[in-house]
């Protein structure tokens, strides 16, 4: 009976000795504060459910606002190099890394919201930019929403408004789209952003709303530009949650598994809801009489304005021995079958 007992308790120590040495706790990191919407209501719950579902033996430890040092242009690195073990981050910040996916961030492309554009987005991915992001183990490629004009003590109703103005742009991309209407890019992270605006640095943002609460956009710009509905945005930010490749390959078979159910189109999906909520709460708080419609007729001039930069992108494309027109095309072309 008792020699029965020490072979019961021995196992039971292996066996916590093998969950022991087979458990993990991954580095998460990120550009935005720990209030933000991806934390409070993407990562954070999908840390949680890698959790439950291997009964413990995935942990994340999240760092926000860049705590483990660097800019959010070294994010991708950090995953490459093993710093963070996943990291999410807009691929545009790593200026010229991931030309493919520039193109989903032309101008008057995807469609406004996480639903609409978030599966254009992955399905981009999977058919024209998996080169990108050789290197890396890719848990989802998604979008912000679409960018709208925030403007601080000018209303932006046509192209004539935009002259003159600076406004802070996300990516190169966003830069082009943003010269390309007669208005002066410039590039900053959003940490950046309400700071500037507030000092007159720049007059307003081409930036989602989704981001408006978290970055306090609200409290220094007055005006809110709206296209006409179920027309294209005036461009997106994609963004992408990268995992160390090496860390991934590290993991026994059955925690990997868990990983791959829960990311790509189950991240993408959970992207999209939580993205469309905080997008709709955000345009709800802001009051009615600074939202300013663009009517029909100058929206469609701004389309007109902006063929300059897509035309720009091609060539750049075309000069890095890219098909610049094939995946121009591309987006559209899935953003069509999705209407």
């Amino acid at each position: 009976m008792k020699t029965m007992k020490i072979a019961v308790l021995c196992s039971a120590l292996a066996a916590a000795s093998v969950q022991a040495a087979d458990s993990v706790t991954l580095k998460v990191a990120h550009f935005l504060p720990s209030t933000s919407n991806a934390q409070l209501n993407i990562i954070e719950p999908w840390c949680k459910q890698l959790g439950e579902e291997s009964q413990g033996r995935i942990k994340c430890q999240l760092y926000p606002s860049m705590q483990l040092g660097g800019t959010p242009a070294k994010l991708a690195d950090m995953a490459r190099n093993g710093v963070a073990d996943i990291v999410w981050t807009a691929p545009a910040y790593s200026a010229g890394k991931f030309p493919r996916v520039e193109a989903l961030e032309l101008p008057f492309v995807l469609p406004y919201g996480g639903k609409a554009g978030n599966q254009i987005i992955w399905n981009f991915y999977e058919q024209y930019a998996k080169d990108d992001f050789k290197g890396y183990k890719v848990l989802v490629v998604h979008g912000d929403g679409g960018m709208n004009l925030h403007t601080r003590g000018k209303a932006v109703k046509t192209l004539d408004d935009l002259k003159g103005l600076k406004l802070r742009a996300s990516s190169r991309t966003a830069a082009k789209t943003i010269e390309s209407l007669g208005a002066t890019p410039v590039s900053m992270p959003p940490a950046q952003m309400t700071e500037a605006i507030s000092k007159g640095v720049v007059d307003g943002a081409l930036a989602a709303w989704e981001v408006v609460p978290s970055t306090k956009l609200d409290e220094v710009t007055q005006y809110h530009s709206v296209t006409p509905e179920a027309q294209p945005a005036f461009g997106y930010t994609v963004l992408t949650l990268l995992m160390n490749q090496r860390k991934f390959d590290s993991l026994s078979p059955d925690l990997q598994a868990i990983i791959e159910r829960n990311s790509g189109q189950a991240l993408v999906e959970r992207f999209a809801t939580a993205w469309d909520k905080a997008t709709d709460a955000a345009i709800a708080a802001t009051p009615e009489a600074g939202r300013i419609a663009i009517e029909p007729a100058a929206y469609a001039q701004m389309q007109k304005a902006s063929a300059a930069a897509v035309e720009q992108w091609i060539k750049e494309a075309d000069d890095k021995g890219l098909d610049g027109k094939a995946l121009v095309e591309g987006v559209k072309k899935l953003a069509g079958s999705a209407q």
